[in-house]
């Protein structure tokens, strides 16, 4: 059997590793370097390293792996912020239009207007689910799906068609299904952009973004992007993030095992309204989530009915901890609208960990009956 042909989990295992030598490490430590020693003659010619904003042995590694498993050439960033801030400024122009997800990443929808407006470039949202507009003149499309926080779904391989007809290029944030729930380039698109933070490295512990692509010039313009601003992850975080690429399968199958368990529960709640997980077939997202998608994320959606009902449930849960950010080992619910998101005051974007199915449902269903219904904190 060859790479190509490996399941996930051994994917996931061997991605990115150099090739095994006696008496070398596995994955080997993170190189910390500022200057490297240079050639007297050559100068930074005779090695792959020669400065360390834009050169980084351990930094590759990582790029390898994510490339490996994403299908194509990948570019590590600072946060996932900084890989999508990067990607839109690198390559869009005053006069250039972009359209973005209405319900996707709040911050993104916030740059886009604070930031690309004021340099010329036209903005336009459209919800994930659709109607999607004409692209005929728009520059860019960026499809963030499943989208984050609602959970609605877009049919990647359909729109890109389209949009490649009216010469516009397709980005698609990754984050929420990471490289093993589906492949947007496979999909047709051109550029994948994702948060490492959530799910991909999953343990909570460092901010991480990549771009990933298959087009050559595409990749070239964002790596001088990156080398020039400086957006570069230091080593020991790239190091973290390769280290936790390999329980990346084992880590995705326990959050849907669970999301899956959380949403049967949660679905024959009378109190608990607006659940959403694309993996269920009663969702609207399904039927092009389950074409689409190899696997259904460990984050779902519902509402609770008011701020005070999510507080008294978060409190009273022993296993279910208040956090922003998902993906990660710990269950953890977010009430969206504290941080900007358009959302009903009670909506809650829950992310399930890799605790025991068993224990976790129960805690939930413990924590919800404790909370009581919807209403002033007592």
């Amino acid at each position: 059997m060859s790479a190509r042909d490996w399941h996930d989990g051994t994917r996931c295992v061997h991605a990115g590793l150099p090739e095994p030598a006696p008496g070398d490490a596995f994955l080997p430590g993170p190189v910390f370097a500022a200057p490297y020693h240079l050639d007297p003659w050559q100068g930074p010619a005779a090695s792959p390293n020669g400065y360390g904003r834009p050169d980084n042995p351990t930094r590759r590694l990582l790029e390898a792996a994510i490339g490996e498993l994403e299908g194509g050439e990948c570019r590590v960033f600072a946060s996932g912020q900084a890989a999508i801030t990067g990607l839109l400024l690198a390559l869009l122009r005053p006069g250039d239009r972009v359209l973005l997800p209405a319900d996707g990443y709040f911050p993104v929808r916030a740059f886009a207007t604070a930031t690309l407006e004021g340099i010329g470039v036209s903005v336009g949202f459209v919800p994930t689910a659709g109607p999607y507009p004409s692209f005929d003149g728009v520059r860019l499309l960026m499809l963030e799906t499943p989208a984050n926080p609602g959970l609605d779904v877009a049919d990647v391989a359909a729109l890109t068609a389209e949009a490649h007809a009216a010469g516009t290029l397709v980005v698609v944030d990754n984050t929420t299904a990471t490289p093993l729930g589906q492949r947007p380039l496979d999909l047709g698109a051109d550029l994948v952009v994702a948060s490492g933070t959530k799910a991909l490295t999953g343990h909570s512990d460092l901010l991480l973004g990549y771009v990933a692509a298959r087009s050559a010039e595409l990749l070239e313009t964002l790596t001088g992007w990156r080398t020039t601003t400086g957006a570069v992850p230091g080593a020991f975080d790239a190091w973290l993030a390769h280290r936790s690429l390999a329980t990346l399968d084992l880590r995705l199958a326990r959050q849907s095992a669970n999301a899956a368990a959380v949403v049967e529960l949660l679905a024959g709640r009378a109190d608990v309204t607006g659940l959403r997980w694309p993996g269920r077939p009663e969702d609207p997202a399904y039927p092009v989530a389950s074409a689409q998608m190899r696997r259904m994320p460990g984050v779902l959606c519902f509402d609770l009915g008011d701020a005070a009902r999510v507080a008294r449930f978060v409190e009273a849960s022993r296993l279910v901890a208040a956090a922003t950010s998902f993906g990660g080992l710990h269950t953890t619910a977010d009430r969206r609208a504290q941080w900007g998101d358009d959302t009903a005051p009670g909506f809650v974007r829950l992310s399930c960990g890799v605790e025991d199915t068993a224990d976790l449902v129960a805690d939930i269903g413990a924590a919800l009956d404790a909370a009581g219904p919807a209403g002033p904190l007592s």
